[in-house]
């Protein structure tokens, strides 16, 4: 192994978790660790926030050429699954190769023309409007958030349109900065819109410009909007449930023809924005009551991502509190706080309507005003209350959430179509009454393609 790591830049080696089993030096060095930081034995990560090493020990495919982005620099690696004596994949092994490799020069020079060097003037946008996270900064090792961050990286990989699906406060606008971070766009800016923060009146305006002198009062110069401003990068459509009907015609033809018209103007400007668009809300129940068109829903919704609330990964609930209060402790300077273990299971016992951001607040708050380093129950009062509450009026039969016995029972249906069709897709579309391409939304969305 260490003769194999002389001619690269790092290299390591995984599990068949994909916890770390060795890392070289020369990896440790370039990824910045620190000499008496622990990587061994935790999620690989952890300690690469991009890496698809997971996709490459669950699939049993290696990937021999790829490019992964370390500290602003991107480099050439390859991923190769290892495999037992009975043939099972065992673990994986990868390499960084950097500066050596000089015979992929071309490629890289090729790729470089085909993708366009960003401008001064471009590069210094794009540093106004880098993002804010990555992958490692969505916490968790649940199995629902495993696969919420494998289908996000899969999605950074594509540069195509992104709707991201859930309950206020799960965390969609993070995972929206890690797919810009981990796409061959992440140089370019991020630009968010957030269409409940402002003024219906005002929202044309912000997405499409204003041209000089359109209107009485307007900026002599004009003023450049946001779908200009994301050129070449990523444009965040923070809850698009709320974009009004006036609007969504405007936005899908951007969407369609990546052209629009400032306000006040007759000139046309051509753009090429990626769009990651958020929504708390049901939108195709907004559809069928005409508050939403369909054909923006449907070019929205090309490759959807369903955000799991914080209640259906409690798993991951001491992860992220451990997180939030070392967090805590060196915004505030005061000492580090723990859970203790009934604290944890109070916490797991709540329902977390409010989800992260909800969990965040609470803590926070215990955080401060607790006289201890170790946290109780007892600095928990109004969860103790409402955990009591809920406890006391629960019904002899556990309930789950009516969500989650729909989604359930439609993942049984499509197995029992496919098995009893022999796997014909579209003789399992008609059986099931729906299209084949909604079949195919739906087997995608329960990763069962």
């Amino acid at each position: 192994m260490h003769v194999v790591d002389r001619f690269c830049e790092g290299s390591i080696i995984v599990d068949r978790d994909v916890n770390i089993l060795w890392i070289s030096n020369k990896y440790r060095k370039l990824l910045e660790l620190p000499e008496d930081s622990q990587a061994e034995g935790r999620p690989v990560e952890e300690i690469i926030p991009n890496s698809m090493m997971r996709q490459v020990v669950e699939s049993g495919q290696p990937i021999l050429l790829d490019m992964l982005r370390i500290r602003g620099t991107w480099m050439v690696v390859t991923r190769i699954p290892i495999r037992d004596d009975q043939d099972r994949v065992a673990g994986g092994i990868g390499f960084v190769f950097y500066k050596e490799l000089d015979y992929l020069k071309p490629f890289v020079e090729k790729f470089a023309r085909l993708r366009g060097q960003p401008t001064t003037a471009e590069r210094q946008l794009a540093d106004m409007r880098q993002a804010k996270y990555s992958f490692s900064d969505f916490k968790g090792r649940s199995d629902a958030t495993r696969q919420l961050l494998k289908r996000a990286r899969q999605a950074a990989e594509l540069d195509t349109t992104v709707l991201l699906l859930g309950e206020t406060g799960t965390g969609k606008e993070v995972l929206a900065h890690a797919v810009h971070q981990a796409s061959l766009r992440s140089e370019r800016p991020f630009v968010c819109v957030n269409m409940a923060a402002i003024p219906e009146n005002l929202l044309e305006a912000e997405f499409f410009g204003v041209a000089p002198g359109a209107y009485t009062g307007a900026d002599r110069k004009g003023r450049v909007g946001k779908i200009e401003l994301a050129n070449e990068g990523t444009l965040f459509l923070d809850e698009v449930g709320d974009l009004p009907l006036g609007l969504q015609s405007k936005l899908l033809r951007v969407l369609q023809e990546q052209e629009f018209e400032p306000l006040g103007s007759n000139n046309i400007i051509r753009v090429n924005v990626r769009v990651i668009a958020a929504t708390s809300r049901d939108l195709k129940s907004m559809v069928d009551e005409g508050h939403f068109r369909a054909d923006l829903y449907y070019r929205l919704n090309v490759l959807p991502i369903e955000v799991p609330p914080l209640r259906d990964r409690l798993e991951d609930i001491k992860l992220l509190a451990d997180n939030m209060l070392d967090t805590f402790s060196h915004a505030t300077g005061l000492p580090l706080r723990h859970l203790d273990e009934s604290a944890v299971n109070l916490l797991r016992n709540y329902s977390w309507p409010g989800n992260v951001r909800e969990l965040q607040n609470t803590l926070e708050r215990a955080f401060i005003f607790s006289d201890e380093n170790e946290l109780t129950p007892a600095d928990f009062p109004q969860l103790r209350k409402a955990v009591g509450t809920r406890q006391s009026s629960k019904p002899a039969h556990p309930v789950e959430p009516l969500s989650k016995t729909l989604e359930r029972a439609e993942r049984e249906a499509l197995l029992n179509a496919l098995k009893s069709c022999g796997n014909n897709r579209s003789q399992a579309a008609r059986m099931l009454g729906v299209s084949r391409a909604t079949l195919y939304e739906k087997l995608q969305r329960h990763d069962l393609i």
